[in-house]
């Protein structure tokens, strides 16, 4: 079978075949997981492609117990090692010393060094020797995702590459695959949470609420509700 198109060619190209693409192309690549819906797709996906499939994902240290169910789920069914990448030890301290343990309700700036700390710097660290990574970000997810590209270069992370297979796709077409492959997902979808992440800073959404209207949901409308992972003040 010959190979697809170089996908950044191809606007409409399917998730299947933006990773075939991705790992013929880059040596060292790794699907960095939050074990959403959209991680669930992805890493199934990969593993029909290739036995030898890294996943990166974050343990922010507040992480619900439904999410560590999930990581380990995952690793069990396809028998893949999951790097679970930690915040640094010293930066934690310093930043819970100064702020204290629930900083993020007290500003949106406290708020946004919290994910920093939490989640961007553990990040950057553990993509380090990589070539690309790979997300699940949906344009439909929110306004601040409407441009995202399939594929492009990581000003976040330099000389790295950003692909987003699935950045095209409704949420109606990641659940549609998820259950045509019967797929393991996260235990708190069934009790109403549409977007997860950390266990403080998350909660269930009501009908007629935005997908993301669970997270940070205390902070003004009109702030970004961004951790810094896909979207930062410069864009």
């Amino acid at each position: 079978m010959s190979s697809p198109a170089p996908v950044e060619l191809v606007p409409d190209a399917a998730p299947e075949d933006v990773l075939r693409w991705a790992y013929q192309t880059f040596p060292r690549i790794a699907i960095v997981a939050s074990f959403q819906a959209e991680s669930s797709v992805l890493i199934d996906i990969a593993s029909r492609i290739r036995p030898d499939v890294s996943v990166l994902t974050l343990d922010t240290g507040r992480l619900p117990q439904a999410t560590h169910d999930m990581i380990d789920r995952v690793r069990d069914l396809y028998s893949i090692d999951v790097q679970v990448v930690a915040p640094n030890a010293a930066d934690l301290q310093s930043m819970v010393g100064r702020h204290g343990v629930n900083l993020f309700y007290a500003s949106p700036d406290l708020r946004r060094l919290c994910c920093e700390v939490r989640k961007s710097r553990p990040l950057a660290r553990a993509l380090h020797g990589y070539d690309a990574w790979v997300t699940g970000v949906r344009r439909q997810q929110a306004l601040t995702r409407t441009q995202t590209a399939v594929v492009a270069p990581d000003p976040e992370h330099k000389g790295l590459t950003k692909i987003a297979p699935l950045a095209g796709w409704t949420k109606d077409q990641v659940w549609a695959y998820i259950r045509e492959h019967e797929l393991p997902y996260h235990a708190l979808y069934d009790q109403g949470y549409t977007s997860i992440g950390c266990a403080p800073c998350t909660r269930a959404t009501t009908a007629g609420e935005d997908d993301r209207a669970g997270r940070w949901w205390w902070e003004s409308e009109n702030e970004v509700k961004e951790c810094g992972l896909h979207w930062s003040s410069n864009q």
